[in-house]
């Protein structure tokens, strides 16, 4: 009896879980500190419960994909990934316009009262293809060269990335496509191909971000970059980053009181109640700053512990995986959350600029936050299957 209840603990992965649920309470938490703080909102109860109502949904969800075996998800990976392909298609006729006027990116879709962003889902998709991909690669045993397969799978990795990139540039959303960068690089990185082809791909792309960034600060380098379709609220976004008390009555208002909150926390905060800066959109893209203005330098490091003990338990999963499928599979969540983590922090304290990422598991309720928990039940699918494939 001790031997049988041992393997069904053994199911689970406790230790992954414990982070998760420990960032949903900090989430309920910020969230109504945020909620109570908003001069525009009557009562927190109703919102509240609406994230409730999302983490509920989160749990069944992330369980439920806990449970799909692994041959089905390796057939059902093609058609995942095509599917949510043609749920992105979606925003071209039927994108929300009320919410492209007011964040001016064409990722919403609503249906009724329900709206929701398809390229959350299309994440998802995007890392099990990937994950696909390589692994058919390297079951091949063929006499190639190993050039000409390394060849052979970038090419495969940027065939399935260009649509996705397509549209990503229609949706002119900038911070969700530097997910599936981050995404396709991470898994390119663990994929065994040649480091010299590693190291021309990273450098190239790191040239060519230091090469943007420097052309947006010169009248001349933005023509350049209207010519290639950049559009002026980006040029904002980086100005507002390198001085955003400049502009902090502009284009920097929200960036220079977000930064004004955290610095206000101090080092142990001004509690829950007292939120006294007020920062828009903060239970959002802006969440981080309710922990740095009510828990101050000690509770933002709490905070970002959690997040590294939530990575960490990733990389166990990851470097104890028996399946080649699985490991490329947690490799992309883990740069999924990774560069949602540091994107989001970075931006509110003023390192990285603002690109509208949120929180994983902390910011509002909504289509990201469901993708998180089903990003989790990957992992946890992972360490539930133990047999050998």
């Amino acid at each position: 009896m001790k031997r049988i209840t041992q393997n069904k603990q053994e199911l689970i992965n406790y230790a992954l879980l414990l982070p998760v649920f420990l960032l949903i309470l900090v989430s309920f938490i910020a969230q109504y500190g945020a909620f109570q703080a908003d001069p525009a909102i009557e009562s927190a109860v109703p919102l509240l419960k609406k994230q409730i109502l999302w983490t509920l949904l989160g749990v069944i969800a992330m369980f439920l994909t806990m449970l799909i075996p692994i041959k089905l998800l390796w057939k059902a990976t093609p058609y995942l990934y095509c599917g949510s392909l043609v749920l992105m298609s979606l925003l071209i006729p039927f994108h929300d316009p009320i919410m492209a006027a007011a964040t001016g990116t064409k990722r919403w879709i609503r249906l009724g009262p329900l709206a929701f962003q398809p390229s959350e889902f299309t994440k998802l998709g995007f890392i099990l293809m990937l994950a696909y991909i390589v692994t058919k690669r390297n079951k091949d045993r063929s006499d190639s060269s190993l050039i000409k397969k390394d060849l052979f799978l970038l090419g495969k990795l940027l065939l399935v990335s260009l649509p996705i990139f397509g549209l990503m540039f229609y949706q002119k959303d900038f911070g969700t496509s530097l997910v599936f960068l981050s995404i396709l690089l991470g898994i390119m990185l663990v994929s065994d191909c040649s480091w010299k082809m590693l190291t021309l791909i990273f450098g190239s792309l790191s040239i060519a971000g230091v090469s943007t960034i420097l052309l947006v600060l010169t009248e001349q380098g933005q023509k350049i970059l209207a010519y290639l379709h950049f559009q002026p609220y980006q040029f904002n976004r980086i100005h507002a980053w390198l001085d955003p008390f400049a502009y902090a009555d502009s284009i920097a208002f929200q960036q220079a009181r977000g930064l004004t909150a955290i610095g206000s926390g101090e080092l142990i905060g001004k509690g829950l109640t007292n939120l006294q800066v007020y920062v828009p959109v903060r239970e959002s893209d802006m969440i981080f700053t309710v922990i740095g203005e009510a828990y101050g330098f000690i509770g933002s490091c709490v905070l970002i512990l959690l997040f590294f003990y939530l990575i960490y338990q990733m990389l166990i999963c990851t470097l104890a995986a028996k399946r080649e499928f699985y490991a490329y599979i947690t490799t992309g969540v883990i740069m999924y959350f990774l560069f949602h983590i540091l994107e989001n922090i970075g931006s509110n304290i003023g390192l990285l600029p603002l690109t509208g990422i949120p929180l994983p598991f902390i910011s509002q309720g909504g289509t990201a936050y469901l993708v998180n928990f089903i990003a989790i039940g990957l992992i946890l699918s992972m360490f539930r299957q133990k047999e050998d494939s």
